[in-house]
């Protein structure tokens, strides 16, 4: 027994340590995946808000989005289902709302946990004097099965 003790005390020890490395691999490789989603769907939102965009460019938005998906925006009449925001899209490119005049997004932060990404960010716009800094804005992601289940926009 006492010949077997180092060895039980070697595996269990390679036990632990191969199981926090494929944790720590697994964690990062989640992470990327989130971050490498609200990356896309912060490119295409910035392709939707050009003048030349289609309806095509909005169905590509919302397939990055699960069919039960909900947008919340307290500050711009609260809770807004898949329909009522795509309906919401279509109606804004119709009436011009999407100008180009959004050159682009910059991110300032990222927190990403599980299943869930806040992101600091603000629009830049082009205007007459060059491009122009918005305000920093809060939003958070759910995430569920590799698709955004949940957006709370909180400014």
């Amino acid at each position: 027994m006492t010949k077997r003790l180092p060895l039980l005390i070697t595996l269990c020890w390679a036990s632990f340590t191969s199981t926090q490395l494929f944790g720590q691999v697994a964690s990062k490789a989640h992470k990327d995946s989130l971050i490498a989603i609200v990356d896309r769907y912060l490119a295409l939102n910035l392709k939707v808000f050009q003048k030349n965009s289609t309806r095509s460019d909005i169905d590509e938005v919302f397939d990055l989005f699960t069919e039960d998906f909900a947008y919340f925006h307290p500050r711009y009449g609260g809770e807004y289902s898949r329909e009522r925001l795509y309906n919401g899209y279509i109606r804004n490119q119709r009436n011009g709302a999407y100008d180009g005049s959004v050159s682009d997004i910059e991110v300032i932060n990222r927190i990403v946990g599980l299943n869930a990404l806040v992101l600091e960010k603000r629009f830049l716009k082009t205007t007459e004097n060059g491009t122009e800094a918005g305000e920093l804005e809060m939003t958070l992601f759910e995430f569920r099965k590799g698709k955004i289940s949940r957006i709370f926009e909180y400014w």
